[in-house]
């Protein structure tokens, strides 16, 4: 329904990669940003939100039930890192959990969801890929880091999923297109 009313389902074909745009601000405000997978990327978009001036909360262990109906976005950080994992002493397995159960409690909270990918092709791999797909799947909206579609991957996701997929050339540039989708 928000894909829709939104746009989002727009994606525009150039050279063979998928290249799209939320057409319209769609996402509330406040967020609450997540890691998907606890990579140090989650670090990167808390800065690029607080430059943006978008109010968030952050958490890189978000429990599903600290979700709550006054948060109307979720920013999904997707890219693993098993030393991240280790750190925070959770495996990946119990990752997948608390990610799909966050993802779950969202949805039946109608918050729009944000997936992000920074890490590009370093940021890759099975581990990451499982819960890229994860994210992409329940997503309004993408924005990733041109590098880590080399292989078309988010492209597909992002198509079977029927939302926009934004490309950027490095980092830094996330912040615009992450603060167009806020109202």
């Amino acid at each position: 329904m928000k894909r829709i009313a939104c746009s989002l389902a727009l994606l525009v074909a150039v050279g063979g990669a998928a290249f799209a745009q939320a057409t319209t601000a769609f996402a509330g405000k406040p967020a609450v940003v997540t890691a998907a997978g606890q990579s140090a990327d989650f670090e990167m978009i808390k800065v690029l939100l607080t430059r943006a001036k978008i109010p968030f909360e952050a958490d890189s262990l978000l429990a599903a039930s600290a979700l709550s109906a006054s948060q109307k976005t979720l920013v999904l950080v997707a890219g693993a890192s098993t030393k991240g994992l280790g750190a925070a002493g959770i495996s990946a397995e119990a990752e997948t959990a608390r990610l799909e159960a966050l993802i779950k409690r969202a949805k039946e909270l109608k918050m729009s969801v944000i997936t992000v990918h920074v890490g590009g092709g370093a940021r890759r791999g099975p581990l990451s890929d499982g819960l890229i797909a994860i994210c992409m799947a329940a997503s309004d909206y993408a924005i990733i880091v041109e590098d880590g579609d080399k292989d078309q991957f988010f492209t597909k996701l992002a198509a079977e999923s029927r939302i926009a997929l934004t490309k950027v050339e490095r980092i830094s540039a996330v912040g615009a297109p992450l603060a167009a989708a806020f109202k």
